[in-house]
């Protein structure tokens, strides 16, 4: 099977990743920093370093969480940080897991939502939030990288406007961290959140919050941290308070080895999904009935339809006939979809990954050919 549905979860994991989740399980399977024996110990010791590891990667001088997935990541941040009367401003690109939140406090009438549309490029950037700043204007919520698109925002731009202002930068880098290089401090990040089986080629069962120093957060679940066990309170020493529950051990030493191989390779793996995102766009626009919904972008990622077929249907076509693994539909990312007129048919999204190759991007374009000349035929 040719695999172009990266952006969901790379489908390369490298091998010192798949050694390090065994090694956890056959060596570490007990609850890191919740016992005093020595596999307990040793355990924590791992997690406090790929704490390190990751914020040195991120630029992040502050506070690392452990999280769920991603989604609980964004929605730890939002949640977390945002008080009622607050404004916060987000963009049309947001995934769900920044949506959802947002408007699900608006609709309790805790904060109020302002929702930013691109450029005549399809880029995000001060310039288009600017107009949208209120004197209560305390979060500012940014997608890095669009999963439906690959449109990237200008998070540096837009951090460094904000500096010194008591607003607050949220970078959504599920689909930006290990492809483009981040560092929270030089961009005024406050908030990073991070997929590590995407862009890091870790596996699945861990999100990350890097938190810049000095900020807190209200944690948004509650339980056993292993301190302050006496209390029925939730701790408030970070990142413990956050964390609380059965950390997953076998996926943070997969992400600690993941960012070893992502630091050895970034160069490399960066030019090979930039040159095939290339390569694909170009020999997609060539074909008529396709309508293209990217540019060329570091992370791969092209949206596309053809003619007037649903995506689905397009999606459902490349992987019984052709054995192409590709993602059709709205990508939970509605106003994206209502932005390009794509709510009815949604996008088929074709995320290349560091492991595909020319003569599988060239395959695929043939693919797409002989579904949009059936169409149009």
């Amino acid at each position: 099977m040719i695999y172009l549905d990266n952006s969901a979860t790379t489908s390369f994991k490298p091998k010192c990743v798949k050694n390090a989740v065994i090694s956890a399980i056959d060596n570490l399977s007990a609850n890191a920093g919740r016992s005093g024996h020595r596999k307990s110990v040793c355990a924590a010791t791992l997690v406090y370093r790929t704490r390190r590891k990751l914020a040195d990667f991120a630029g992040c001088d502050g506070d690392v969480v452990f999280t769920e997935n991603c989604t609980e990541a964004l929605n730890l941040a939002i949640l977390g940080s945002i008080a009622r009367g607050s404004h916060v401003i987000t963009t049309v690109y947001e995934h769900n897991s920044v949506l959802r939140p947002l408007f699900e406090s608006e609709n309790a009438g805790k904060i109020s939502v302002s929702v930013v549309r691109p450029n005549s490029d399809g880029i995000i950037d001060f310039a288009q939030i600017k107009p949208l700043l209120r004197s209560d204007t305390r979060l500012i919520a940014v997608n890095h990288v669009s999963n439906v698109t690959g449109a990237t925002a200008d998070i540096h731009g837009i951090g460094k406007a904000v500096e010194n202002t008591n607003i607050r930068l949220l970078v959504d880098g599920a689909q930006s961290v290990g492809y483009i290089p981040v560092d929270m401090k030089k961009s005024n990040i406050s908030y990073l959140a991070i997929a590590p089986h995407k862009g890091l080629h870790s596996i699945q069962g861990a999100g990350a919050l890097c938190i810049a120093k000095g900020l807190k957060l209200r944690p948004i679940k509650f339980g056993g941290t292993g301190t302050q066990s006496l209390s029925v309170l939730q701790p408030e020493d970070a990142p413990e308070c956050y964390e609380s529950g059965t950390l997953p051990l076998p996926a943070i030493a997969a992400t600690n080895r993941a960012i070893d191989y992502t630091e050895k390779n970034f160069a490399f793996n960066a030019e090979v999904v930039s040159e095939l995102c290339k390569r694909l766009i170009r020999g997609l626009s060539a074909v008529d009935g396709v309508r293209i919904l990217s540019r060329e972008n570091p992370s791969g990622i092209v949206a596309l339809n053809v003619g007037a077929l649903s995506s689905e249907a397009v999606c459902d076509c490349l992987d019984k006939d052709y054995e192409i693994a590709a993602r059709g539909g709205l990508h939970c990312a509605p106003l994206v979809h209502k932005y390009l007129g794509t709510v009815l048919s949604g996008a088929v999204r074709l995320s290349v990954g560091c492991d595909n190759t020319e003569k599988e991007i060239d395959e695929v374009i043939r693919a797409i050919k002989e579904i949009a000349a059936a169409v149009v035929s």
